[in-house]
């Protein structure tokens, strides 16, 4: 149960991303995708992610790849949310 409830944030936090990314400029919705990476998205699915593979494994130690995928998830966010703050606006 717990897994799915992972996986239910994870694809709560990207319908939200995308109903608030629709319609606004790149530089807005790197910004937008880059928080919805680092806070709902990535702990949530490392989470998930990590119970599955465990669930697979038989392992509960193979659990703590989450303690790997987190980061990763974490960063790529802190770029594109970066990438979105020093993006210049383009002239229409």
């Amino acid at each position: 149960m717990e897994i799915v409830i992972g996986y239910l944030i994870t694809l709560l936090g990207v319908v939200i991303a995308y109903l608030l990314s629709v319609g606004k400029s790149k530089k807005r919705k790197y910004m937008v995708w880059g928080i919805a990476l680092m806070l709902p998205i990535s702990p949530a699915l490392a989470f998930s992610l990590g119970l599955t593979y465990a669930a697979i494994i038989r392992d509960n130690w193979s659990a703590l790849i989450m303690v790997f995928i987190c980061p990763i998830i974490f960063i790529i966010g802190l770029i594109m949310l970066l990438v979105g703050i020093i993006k210049k606006e383009e002239a229409k």
